[in-house]
C-alpha cells in the first residue's frame, strides 16, 4: 500500500506563488489608489474611471530620482514587500530583496509597485483594479466581455500615468517577474528615456506561438464552463469550476517535475484511498493542486483571467514588428534573470533577448537562477541573485 500524503503548508503556498520569504520589511505598508478620468487603450478604446492600486517602500527623494518600479506576475498584485498588518500570514512576494540593506535598499530607493488593469484578484479587497468585473459608467452594470482588450503596453501606460501623477519622470530601474518581466521590457522599449536600468526576471522578449498555445489552454476551461455564459455571469452562478481548473493548470505549469516528484511522488491523498479502487480517490499531487486552485479562485475573476491571458498572448517587444526591431529601442543596461528549470518561459527566451541586445551593441548581463521550483524560482528563489542585483544597481 502506498503511504498517504499530508500536504505541507509551505508546498501549498509555493504552488500559489505566495511563498513566505525569510526576512520582513518592518515599516507598515499602505495600499493606495490611483484614478484616471479616462484612458485610451492601444486598441483605441476608451475606458472611463480607471483605478489601480499601488504601494511603496522607502522614501521618495526631494528630486524624485530614486525610484525603482516593480511590475508583478500573472497571478500577483502590487504587494511586493512588507505587511499591511503585523498579524498578516506572509509579507509581499519579494520581501527577501526589498527593504533596508537588501538589494532594493529602501534606505536608498523608493520602491513602488502597482496593480495592473484586469488584475486577476478582482475579489481581493486588497487589490484595486479596473476590468471586466468593474461597473461600466455608461450602463451601470459590470462590463463583462464589453471591456476593451488590453495589452502589456496598456499596463505600462497606466503605470506611467501613476508615476507622473507623483511627479516622477525618471526610474532608476524597472524590475519584474514573469508577466512583470514582460512589463519591464515594455517599459524599456516604449519609454527608453525614462528607464535607467531594467531587470527582467523569468521573462521573454515576446510570447511565441508555443507559449500562446499554452495560454489558450490555460483559458479554455473557463470558456467551456456553461456558467461562463460568454462572460455575462455577474449576479448569477459564476464559472467557478472552470476558473479553478484554469488555475490548477497554471499552478502545475509554473512548477518543475523535480520539485513535484520530490514533494509528492505517487503518494495517495488519503490513507487507504487507493486510486485503483475509485476515481474519487486521488493522488496527493492532484489533491494539493485542487486545494491550491480552489483557494486562489475565491479571490479571482474568470473574465479577468481571460483578459490577462490575452494581454500576454499579444506581447512582443517589437509591438507589432520584429523582436529585433523592438529590442533596438532599449537604451538601458539589462540584467536578465531566467530560471534554469523554467518550463513556462524557458531560459532560451531570455538568452535570445541577451543575444539580440548584445548584437545591437547594448549592455546586458545574464544569470540563471537555480533551484527545483521551475518558473517559481524567479519568485521564491530571487534572493540568490542578491549580489548580482546589488552590483547591477550600483553601476
Amino acid at each position: 500500500m502506498r503511504r498517504a500524503f499530508r500536504a505541507a503548508p509551505a508546498i501549498a503556498a509555493a504552488m500559489l506563488l505566495l511563498a513566505t520569504p525569510a526576512r520582513a520589511y518592518d515599516d507598515p505598508v499602505t495600499k493606495q489608489a490611483f484614478e484616471m478620468p479616462s484612458y485610451t487603450t492601444v486598441g483605441g478604446k476608451t475606458i472611463k474611471k480607471v483605478r489601480v492600486g499601488w504601494e511603496a517602500y522607502g522614501k521618495l527623494s526631494p528630486n524624485k530620482d530614486n525610484v525603482i518600479l516593480i511590475t508583478h506576475f500573472f497571478s500577483g498584485d502590487s504587494h511586493a514587500a512588507g505587511k499591511y498588518k503585523p498579524g498578516d500570514a506572509a509579507p509581499g512576494y519579494w520581501n527577501s530583496i526589498i527593504g533596508p540593506g537588501k538589494p532594493l535598499d529602501t534606505n536608498k530607493y523608493y520602491v513602488i509597485s502597482s496593480d495592473t488593469l484586469v488584475n486577476l484578484s478582482a475579489k481581493n479587497p486588497g487589490v484595486v483594479t479596473t476590468g471586466p468585473a468593474s461597473i461600466n459608467p455608461d450602463t451601470g452594470k459590470p462590463y463583462g466581455m464589453d471591456f476593451p482588450i488590453v495589452t502589456i503596453r496598456d499596463f505600462v501606460n497606466v503605470q506611467k500615468a501613476l508615476l507622473e501623477s507623483l511627479g516622477i519622470t525618471r526610474l532608476e530601474a524597472v524590475m519584474g517577474a514573469s508577466m512583470g518581466a514582460l512589463q519591464a521590457i515594455e517599459w524599456a522599449t516604449a519609454y527608453p528615456g525614462m528607464v535607467k536600468r531594467v531587470i527582467p526576471v523569468i521573462g521573454a522578449g515576446e510570447i511565441d506561438g508555443w507559449t500562446a498555445g499554452w495560454l489558450d489552454i490555460w483559458a479554455s476551461p473557463i470558456r467551456l464552463d456553461p456558467n461562463w455564459n460568454n462572460g455575462a455571469y455577474y449576479g448569477k452562478a459564476e464559472p467557478e469550476a472552470g476558473l479553478a481548473l484554469a488555475l490548477k493548470i497554471v499552478t502545475l505549469h509554473a512548477q518543475n517535475p523535480a520539485r513535484i516528484n520530490k514533494a509528492f511522488g505517487k503518494k495517495w491523498a488519503k490513507e487507504g484511498a487507493d486510486p485503483l479502487a475509485s476515481f474519487d480517490n486521488l493522488y496527493a499531487v492532484s489533491a494539493s493542486l485542487n486545494g491550491a486552485a480552489a483557494a486562489r479562485a475565491k479571490v479571482a475573476d474568470a473574465n479577468h483571467f481571460l483578459y490577462l491571458a490575452r494581454a500576454n498572448e499579444l506581447f512582443g517587444a517589437g509591438h507589432g514588428g520584429s523582436l529585433e526591431d523592438g529590442l533596438k529601442k532599449i537604451k538601458a543596461p539589462m540584467l536578465l534573470l531566467p530560471a534554469k528549470g523554467d518550463l513556462l518561459l524557458f531560459p532560451a527566451m531570455s538568452a535570445r533577448v541577451r543575444d539580440i541586445v548584445k548584437a545591437n551593441g547594448g549592455q546586458v548581463e545574464y544569470l540563471e537562477l537555480v533551484g527545483d521550483f521551475g518558473h517559481l524560482d524567479g519568485v521564491i528563489g530571487i534572493a540568490q541573485a542578491s549580489d548580482a542585483i546589488r552590483a547591477f544597481l550600483a553601476k
